[in-house]
Order: structure tokens, then sequence, then C-alpha cells
């Protein structure tokens, strides 16, 4: 939507409302409505949608014979979250617990239906309960999954078991497909107490057993765009090879500074690179150069449209959609070694406390000495290897000092209470058919720690900066945890002998820090620490800076990761104007009018790319799983439910033993104490516990792997 469509819209919505609260407003339906606005019958679509928002908003409220009101505050909307044994849950904007819908009380609400509630006197645990009174807008409109051919018609069973149901198709709308297909099928009809859902075949993707098919499903399934458009390559196309003379002019030439990059060996889009020198007084002036995309990548343009939209790069399994195109990203954007390149710099001087004494950001030419790994600089400065260090024998003293900084940098963020969460990850190896052949750890080095640390402190100084400057800008915040689930954390945790110290029943990040150090190495570590990181809010992007809890910092931003990330790329185009003198008051009210809904979808788009991603991880994992049933391995219990528990292995791969399937007793959950409980023998599994268990089975459509007990299988035996 332009900008002009937005004012146009707003402007509607104002005189609906304008209307609908007027005292001798009668109650109308959207049709009444329409006639009475006058309303050209090629705006109805237009107008429908402007009504919808309004209720999504909460400005309206919508009875059960369709009229439009005067919102009361009696009735909420929100997301619908389908639960395939019946129930669900209503996400709501702005508040902190999800609503549970019981069953018989989702007025048939299909999964991610925009809906109406009304809130009951129940409540399920935590959750108020509540009833969907109206469903607003259907929230998905195409579902990928498997088709299954049956005589006359045929079934799609959806891949995101959230849905539910199976979607009837007619065989006159199966377009060819046959049993196995993975297919994207368009919903006619979204299903009642009588019917099931019904659709009809937009695209066939191939074979279930295909290469890559089944990446592709969460491709189509998460609606992540892929290929750019015409106008968009067209842009792209025109951007140059090499930094052109006149984009030179007016920045700080940097280019004599040694300087470098430090990557993964398989990055391509290399956005930010590193310098550091210690003078005679012992202070370290720490560069952190970041690429300028924003002068490749104008405002309004086509390329910033797309970007926007995509919001990130997203990097599944087996393949990465970026935000820009290549030719931008893995070329004059990214800082390749021994070529000019534009960039946005954060000079900063740090003295041996981790205190940043002075800084300078500014628009820079630079020119990266050498492109370095991670393995390299680990070499280097951890396993000390002599080649390595012969190698690189003019950058090995910097190093050296950039492994002081980092330790000093980090130290000073651990004493004011900075959480560090150090949960395995892991990458997924494939074979040039795409099945998983090995699950690696994620290695946390000298090197990565380096490039953390210090792009840490760069988005530090820049939030601090444009802060105080009052100035619209995007900032990283971290809201602090419910109170809620503090107190039941610690009331949990004091059962083992610890506590943690709360203010007004509020926690400082220190003390959870503080835990998380003390329960280092013990048995109960894994438990505990879970269950702080559960306690914790999500991460998001706003336009106030309300300081960031997890890092226990007062000023954050994304600076450092223009290609990958559109925040960055916002703030960057703000700093330079700031710079250039030219933030006057009409371009500080654009920037107030812009940002909240770059700062909104960004989040969205970050939580869409995070759930893709874990989605391709938890198929690839069952694939290479399926190839190991009946092995029998270690692993630790990392989530107990009434359903089950689940055990994680040192390769990160998660089961679940059901709880049918315990052995010898009939148990249930204890949510307050977080265990499975024999309710004949006492007998208890609790988180952190560790099993010996054998792989039972898998299932690829499900993405699940079931576990049973080794000493069950052995004693039956």
């Amino acid at each position: 939507m332009t900008q002009e469509e937005n004012r146009q819209s707003e402007r509607r919505k104002k005189l609906i409302i304008e209307l609908i609260e007027d005292d001798i407003y009668v109650p109308m339906t959207e049709k009444e409505l329409a006639a009475f606005l006058q309303v050209r019958k090629e705006d109805r679509e237009t107008f429908r949608q402007i009504l919808q928002s309004l209720l999504a908003e909460g400005k309206v409220q919508i009875t059960r014979r369709g009229r439009y009101v005067k919102a009361d505050g009696g009735c909420l909307t929100g997301t619908f979250i389908n639960n395939a044994k019946g129930f669900g849950f209503v996400e709501i904007e702005g508040r902190a617990e999800d609503l549970y819908i019981p069953e018989g009380k989702t007025a048939h609400a299909f999964h991610m239906d925009k809906v109406q509630v009304e809130l009951l006197p129940g409540r399920r645990g935590q959750r108020q309960e509540a009833a969907v009174v109206r469903v607003l807008e259907h929230g998905l409109k195409q579902v990928v999954g498997t088709y299954d051919h049956a005589g006359n018609f045929g079934f799609v069973i959806p891949d995101n078991g959230k849905v539910g149901r199976d979607i009837f198709v007619p065989k006159e709308f199966s377009k060819g497909a046959v049993t196995g297909h993975k297919v994207v099928v368009e919903l006619t009809f979204y299903g009642d107490e009588k019917r099931s859902p019904e659709g009809r075949i937009a695209e066939i993707l191939g074979h279930a057993d295909d290469p890559g098919v089944d990446i592709l499903s969460v491709v189509r399934a998460y609606e992540l765009p892929v290929e750019f458009g015409e106008k968009v390559m067209n842009q792209a196309q025109r951007v140059p090879e090499e930094v052109l003379e006149s984009d030179k002019a007016g920045r700080m030439d940097l280019r004599d500074v040694q300087m470098v990059t430090i990557d993964g060996e398989d990055a391509k889009d290399l956005d930010d690179a590193v310098s550091l020198t210690r003078d005679e007084a012992g202070l370290y002036h720490l560069g952190v150069h970041i690429a300028d995309v924003s002068n490749y990548v104008q405002e309004n343009s086509a390329l910033d449209w797309e970007a926007r939209e995509r919001g990130t790069s997203v990097y599944l399994t087996d393949r990465v959609i970026p935000m820009l195109p290549h030719k931008l990203s893995n070329g004059i954007c990214s800082l390749n070694e021994g070529v000019d390149r534009l960039a946005l710099s954060c000079l900063m001087t740090i003295n041996g406390k981790g205190e940043v004494t002075d800084y300078r950001i500014a628009e820079t030419l630079i020119r990266v000495d050498r492109r370095m790994s991670y393995t390299s600089v680990k070499k280097i400065l951890e396993d000390r290897d002599e080649e390595e260090r012969k190698k690189y024998e003019a950058l090995v003293p910097m190093f050296e000092q950039m492994a002081e900084l980092a330790a000093i940098l980090r130290q000073k963020r651990h004493s004011r209470g900075s959480i560090d969460f150090d949960f395995a990850e892991s990458r997924i190896l494939l074979d040039k058919n795409g099945r998983p052949v090995d699950i690696k750890p994620y290695e946390r080095n000298t090197a990565t720690k380096i490039i953390e640390d210090f792009m840490l402190i760069a988005n530090e100084t820049v939030a601090q900066h444009f802060f105080w400057l009052e100035l619209p800008f995007v900032y990283r915040t971290h809201e602090k945890p419910d109170r809620e689930k503090i107190l039941k954390l610690s009331a949990f945790i004091h059962n083992f002998g610890y506590r943690i110290k709360l203010t007004g029943e509020e926690v400082h990040p220190k003390e959870l820090q503080k835990l998380l150090d003390k329960i280092a190495g013990t048995e109960e570590e894994t438990l505990i620490s879970r269950l702080t990181l559960r306690s914790m809010k999500q991460a998001k992007y706003t336009v106030d800076c309300t300081g960031h809890f997890g890092l226990a910092c007062q000023y954050y931003c994304h600076f450092t990761s223009p290609i990958r990330r559109y925040p960055d790329l916002q703030i960057h185009r703000i700093i330079k104007e700031q710079l250039r003198g030219r933030l006057k008051e009409e371009r500080i009210a654009h920037y107030e009018q812009r940002l909240p809904e770059v700062a909104s979808h960004s989040s969205k788009m970050e939580r869409r790319a995070d759930e893709a991603e874990r989605e391709t991880d938890k198929l690839k994992k069952a694939q290479y799983m399926a190839d190991r049933i009946g092995e029998v391995c270690e692993g630790v219990i990392s989530g107990i439910t009434q359903w089950g528990i689940y055990v994680e292995l040192p390769n990160t791969v998660e089961g679940m033993i059901h709880v049918s399937a315990l052995p010898g007793d009939y148990f249930y959950y204890d949510e307050n104490s977080y265990e499975m409980v024999g309710r004949d023998t006492g007998v208890t599994y609790k988180l952190g516990e560790r099993v010996t268990i054998q792989v039972k089975g898998v299932d690829i459509l499900t993405k699940t792997v079931d576990f049973v007990l080794y000493e069950e299988e052995r004693d039956a035996t």
C-alpha cells in the first residue's frame, strides 16, 4: 500500500468510526453501511477490508446479527490457533497470555482465522477461557499437504497438524494429482460440524519422495517469497559492479586501516568488517564497519518494497531465501577482500573496563585486507597453529588484541547481568539429494565470540546515540518476564535450594544470570535453564526504547546486518539523513508515520522465518532418525506434557516417549513440579534427568520421532 492509499484508508476508517459513534446511528449491516455511505460497487471489496481492519483493531464490534456497533470492550479480536484435539487458543496483540478456547466454543473457526471472542468465567491453568463469537476473516487461503486419491475424489492431508482436518477435493478439481503428491490446495469451504473443509488443487509441487520437494513444501506452507519480480531484478541489474567515484565523495576514507571480515567458510554475503588498534594509553580503538546497503536500495523503490515485505532473509537447511537479490547481497553490498566498498562505521574508543569513552558514527570508504573464517581465527588464537599464524603473520597481533577486548566486553556484560543461554545448536549436513547424513553441533569459539561481542557493543552504541537525539528510530527490545512466570520459577527452584531475589515481584536480569552461574555443571542445570528460558518473552522491534532485558541494557538496536534484516537497512537511512543534516520536521514526521508499521511487520516476518527454519530442521532430523530405528541412545528429558516425555539426544534431535509407553504404572503430569508421576508406584521422571532410549518410530509427515525407554524394551524381550 502506498502512502497515499494508506492515508485514504485512514480517512475512511475515521469516517466510519465517527458515523458508528454518533448518537443518532442505528446499527447497520455491511451492505447497509455501504449503501448509506454511497460506496461504489467497484470499491465494495476495499470497504469490506476497512471494516475487517476496524474489527481487528477493536475499534468497532459486530453483533450476532451481523450489524456494526461501537466497541464496548466486552469483545476482543485476535488470531485463532487450532489444536487437532478440538480446542484452541486466541492470540491477541498486546495481551501477555493467549486465551484458551474450549472444545465446543470454537464456532468452527479454522486455524489462523481472525476471530471475535468473548471472555468466559473459567480458567484453564494460567489462561483465561473464552468463546469464539464470530469468524471475521479467514487467515489461511491455501494449505500445503499430501494428496491421497480415493476414486472420484481425494483428500489433502495437511502438513501443518494444527489445521486438524483433511481437505476434501472433488475429482474435477484435483488437477491430475496422484497419491503421494505434495500439493498446494486452495480452500473453497472451511468446514462445519457436518462437512469437511473443501478445496481445489492450485499447484502440484512434486512427489513427496522427490529431492527438494520436502523443503519446497515448507516454503509454500509459510508463503515465503522465493523469486524476485521483474521490476526488482531490473533495478538490481542496474546496480554497478564497482563503487562509483561520485559515491566516494564526502566519505571518511579508511582504506588504509587494517581490517578483516570473519565469517563461516560458506558465507557469501559479508556485511560486517572489524578493525582494532590499541594505543600507548591502553585504549582500544574498535571499528565496526557495516555495508552501506541503503546507498543501493533507495526508499520506496521496487527493491525497497520487496525487502520491506520480506523483512528478513530466511535460512533453511538446504537453501537461503535472501531479502535482497544476490546481485547486491553477494556483489556490491558484500565487503569482499581487496575491493573498495561503501560502509557505515561505528568507531569506538574503549577503555580497559569495557566502557565506550568516545565514539563516532560515519559514512566511510573501506577496503577489507583479508576475508577470514571462524575456523582460521580459532586456529590462530586457540590452537596456536604455527602454520596458520605464519600465513596471517601481519594480522596475528590484531587478532590477539581482539580476543583481549572481546573478553573485557563479555565480562562487562556479565557484570551488569546479561543472560547467556548456551544451549546446543546443530548443523545438518545433507547429501546431493537433500538427505541428511550427519548432524553436528555448532561450535562457539573465540572467533565467533569476538564478532558477537563487537556487534553487540556497536548496536548498543548506535541505539544510545539516537535515543538521546530524540529522533524516530527502530529499536530491538526485550520486555521483562511476566510476574506470574517468575513467581512460578522462583517457587520451583526453591525445591533445589536456589532462590532469586525479586524487587516488587519483578526480577533483574542479573538475578537470573546468577542463577545460571550457580547451576552450571549441576544435574539440574538443563532443567532450570530451560524453565528460565521459558519464563522469558520474545524480543521484537519497536519504536520505543524500552530496553533489552536479556542483554541487561537500556539501549539496543539492530545496526549490523542490513543485507539480511530490514530494520537494519531502515535505521541506516535514518543515520545517513541525520549525518547529512536532512532530518528536518517533514522527514521526522515521515518516519514517525512509517516506523511503527516497519517494526511490527519486521517482527512478524522474523517469527515466520524462525518457524519455517524450525520446521525444516525438524523435518531433516526426522528423516535422519528414520534410518536409525532400533538404535539405543542416551538423552536428557527436555520437556514433559500430559501426553508424554520429550527426550533430547546429544545431536539435538528431540523425540517423545508417549505416556502410554511408560512402563508398569498409570502416569500423570504434575504441572506444579514439571514431573511425570506414577500414580501407584510414585516413580517420577523429571526435566533434565538422563535416560536411555531406543528409537521406536518416525512419522515424516508430522516430523515427529517416537522413543521408548530402553529398559522396558530389554525387559519385554
